[in-house]
């Protein structure tokens, strides 16, 4: 595992990474809102846990840690839309199937990250793409937006491994960087 050092601040967090052409489908959702950042297709991803800025030492120990994980590959779909905000909609997104797996994976991360005293994520797990962020639009608009993208279904696809992701501070995130990959791997 090679890292770059750098002294700027970076956002870290795990993620899973979206299919070219499962991206590819989520990029055609984009449009119809006034938000003034939509996610570009290479920066589509599902975040398990941020980190946020973790240095030296410590940034080195947690993450040699997260290969300890004993998990193995499983399948992901992403369904229905949503928006975080409610009555101020902020962002708008694709979410994710039910999946136990995934959600092992997630706990598992916040177990690790706990072990080297980050704070505890204040947030529920909420599985999803972003696909739109800083929306200026209605209430009524992103539910509409809901609406028209709430059946959607991408194909099923292989989750073989999660990757740590880096994004230098700034408003809207991205763009991302892989730091790190792990494969998830069946215990034998």
């Amino acid at each position: 595992m090679t890292r770059k050092k750098n002294n700027r601040q970076q956002n870290f967090f795990t993620a899973i990474e979206i299919p070219e052409d499962v991206a590819f489908q989520l990029e055609l959702m984009r449009g119809g809102l006034v938000c003034r950042t939509w996610v570009e297709r290479d920066s589509y991803h599902i975040t398990l846990r941020y980190m946020r800025d973790v240095k030296g030492h410590v940034r080195d120990e947690l993450f040699e840690a997260l290969a300890d994980g004993d998990h193995a590959p499983f399948e992901l779909e992403l369904q229905g839309a949503g928006s975080f905000g409610n009555a101020d909609p902020r962002a708008v997104w694709i979410g994710v199937a039910a999946n136990t797996r995934l959600r092992d994976l997630q706990a598992s991360q916040e177990a690790t990250c706990r072990r080297f005293c980050l704070k505890p994520e204040s947030r529920q797990f909420t599985p999803h793409v972003t696909l739109a962020r800083r929306c200026r639009a209605s209430v009524d608009e992103v539910q509409g937006f809901i609406a028209r993208n709430n059946l959607s279904r991408s194909r099923p696809f292989a989750v073989e491994r999660f990757v740590v992701m880096s994004s230098v501070r700034s408003t809207g995130g991205g763009p991302y960087r892989i730091e790190e990959a792990y494969p998830l791997v069946s215990a034998m």
